[in-house]
């Protein structure tokens, strides 16, 4: 069960749930998206399933939403209202960042100032749909430059880029989901149920912790 709280920030108040972990090894830190809030199928798949295995989950839900508003603040806004709220979180073991969509381009444009250990990209978009010539690569770059271990988790129908779209070179992780959209729900998917889609999220991310060091294997 998640533990809610408000935390202030300049911006406004953010709202966290804390799944917490016996002697967890590993914190992580999850932002939602631009059109969902931490309550996104697989952040929630991720906060149900990784505790048991000691990572305490944190779900971040920005002040905008909080506060009720329907369109995302600016990303520099955004910067501001995660940096505020990590400033306040207790972290037990590694600190990893990420989120998904919208939240996986906070935590790569903040993970160095932040000292994480690494950095979970969900359903990162690397362009807007159908619009390959506005990409966002730069913002991905920025943790892999820094020498951060960062994670990629992308549906393979995902609008806002397919695995196939990301550069073969790049020095990062990066996992397809079979039959999976932007939104790894699997909900819109004949190849995958929604059940199946989110189980192979949390593998992926578990295995990526194991494999990078930071979390042992039980």
């Amino acid at each position: 069960m998640s533990r809610s709280a408000l935390i202030p920030t300049p911006i406004g108040d953010a709202r966290v749930l804390t799944s917490a972990a016996t002697d967890a090894a590993v914190t992580l830190v999850l932002g939602h998206g631009a059109s969902g809030g931490a309550e996104a199928p697989d952040l929630s798949a991720l906060s149900a399933s990784l505790p048991a295995l000691g990572v305490t989950v944190i779900r971040v839900e920005q002040p905008w939403r909080v506060a009720g508003r329907r369109v995302a603040a600016p990303p520099a806004t955004l910067d501001r209202g995660w940096l505020a709220v990590l400033e306040q979180l207790p972290v037990l073991g590694a600190l990893v960042v990420g989120g998904r969509s919208a939240g996986a381009r906070v935590a790569c444009r903040t993970a160095a100032r932040l000292n994480a250990r690494g950095v979970v990209a969900l359903a990162f978009p690397l362009h807007p749909p159908g619009r390959p010539d506005r990409s966002r690569l730069a913002e991905l770059r920025e943790p892999i430059d820094a020498g951060i271990p960062t994670l990629v988790v992308q549906g393979e129908r995902d609008a806002f880029g397919r695995p196939e779209e990301f550069p073969p070179d790049l020095a990062t992780v990066l996992r397809a989901v079979p039959g999976a959209d932007h939104g790894l729900s699997g909900r819109r998917t004949a190849r995958a149920g929604a059940d199946l889609v989110r189980e192979r999220v949390v593998a992926e991310v578990v295995g990526w912790l194991r494999e990078s060091g930071l979390l042992a294997r039980r």
